[in-house]
């Protein structure tokens, strides 16, 4: 993977925190996939308008620290700093072999490109974006389950 600056950037090196930093995560990557989502349970979860989002290989994270799983729907579990409460990951049973990490976690900011915005059809009514980047009204377990690609 190449950073905006040209150089390499080992994806061994992949690694991110939560905001006090006693929870942290590090990836071989590499990235499969970078969206912005807009579906409410995201948008709760974070507390946030949106949800920067990209997906790695499940097998290739490891964590260590204060991790709390919350299962928020019979599908999907979600984790946040067992100390300051900040949101980590993602993870769902219709995309088993996949983490999916806040960008906001990533130690190396300047490596997370979104490709598209998802569930565009639940974004807050006051958001008006002209980034350019493809706005899908469903997301990736629509698509999934459809048997398409959408990024």
């Amino acid at each position: 993977m190449r950073t905006d600056q040209g150089e390499e950037w080992p994806m061994s090196e992949m690694s991110g925190r939560c905001f006090c930093g006693a929870c942290t995560w590090r990836s071989a990557g590499p990235f499969l996939w970078s969206a912005i989502c807009h579906c409410e349970d995201c948008r709760r979860a974070a507390s946030s308008d949106f949800v920067s989002w990209f997906g790695v290989p499940r097998s290739g994270v490891s964590w260590v620290g204060p991790r709390t799983l919350y299962k928020s729907s019979a599908k999907v579990t979600r984790s946040f700093c067992g100390r300051c409460g900040a949101p980590l990951s993602f993870e769902t049973d219709v995309f088993p072999d996949e983490t999916h990490l806040y960008a906001p976690t990533l130690d190396r900011p300047e490596l997370y490109r979104p490709t598209a915005h998802i569930f565009w059809s639940e974004r807050v009514p006051w958001l008006e974006l002209s980034d350019g980047l493809p706005k899908h009204p469903k997301g990736l377990q629509d698509a999934a389950a459809a048997g398409k690609d959408i990024l």
